[in-house]
């Protein structure tokens, strides 16, 4: 399908590795040009690289979005680069593990910067831009928000902060024409999954374990398919769809584990 993305420029933070990666990859795929925001010049470089390689091309910015002035450097440099904002992803955070008992206020504060702060922040400053194109935001979520995890309340309300302003935003940018929507991930694969799946007693068992719960082909969920419908959503394919959190899973969320 050709979804009319063609030089496109969209803002992808995180983009450098992981999920974030694979929706470089998809978008350059689709002739669009992201923009890779991330704090590591070297990881964004080989990122891009990888995108070139397959044909494609991607920019990069080099920011720490825990720094609020950081986000309003990053989109300023977008436009230097680029001069338009077509689409924002809000994807870069870590479930870092900041919970209850194993936490302080220090660390939980430090979470919500790391997982919520910017995604408000950067579309924030990405507004006046996405305004003229009516351009469309699409954060990246998690299914702690919905099923909790366990030892990682200040991930769990980050996510649960991105829904809400997905829906909040998607209400207030309506007289824009502009669209908001989340991608939720529960189970994807990627590098740092990996690295933490390997910290486990076991680790295969316990991949295992988790596959097995997952009703759709006991596998887990691929960054490029987080990718095809964060790209999807992106899209003017998907010109009348605002506000939702679309579950990109197997079913791991909402179906019963039984099956």
């Amino acid at each position: 399908m050709n979804l009319n993305l063609k030089d496109k420029i969209v803002i992808v933070t995180g983009g450098a590795k992981g999920i974030g990666l694979g929706i470089c990859k998809v978008l350059a795929s689709e002739g669009a040009i992201p923009v890779i925001v991330g704090r590591v010049d070297d990881d964004n470089q080989i990122a891009i690289k990888e995108i070139e390689t397959e044909g494609g091309k991607a920019l990069s910015v080099v920011a720490e979005l825990t720094n609020p002035e950081a986000c309003k450097s990053a989109v300023d440099q977008v436009l230097a680069l680029c001069g338009r904002i077509d689409g924002l992803v809000n994807n870069a955070g870590v479930n870092d593990g900041v919970g209850l008992e194993s936490g302080d206020y220090e660390k939980f504060i430090s979470s919500i910067h790391k997982n919520l702060v910017h995604y408000y922040l950067m579309a924030q400053h990405a507004l006046p831009e996405l305004k003229k194109t009516k351009g469309a935001i699409v954060n990246i979520g998690s299914k702690t928000a919905d099923t909790g995890q366990g030892n990682t309340s200040a991930y769990a309300a980050s996510n649960g902060g991105r829904n809400a302003l997905t829906r909040e935003w998607a209400v207030e940018l309506l007289k824009y024409g502009i669209r908001v929507n989340s991608v939720i991930v529960a189970e994807c694969y990627t590098p740092l999954y990996d690295k933490w799946i390997k910290t486990l007693e076991n680790p295969e068992e316990k991949l295992k374990e988790i596959t097995d719960k997952i009703p759709f082909e006991n596998r887990m969920t691929t960054a490029e398919e987080i990718a095809n419908m964060t790209v999807f959503l992106l899209s003017d394919k998907s010109s009348h769809t605002t506000g939702q959190l679309i579950y990109v899973d197997g079913g791991y969320t909402h179906l019963d584990r039984s099956l």
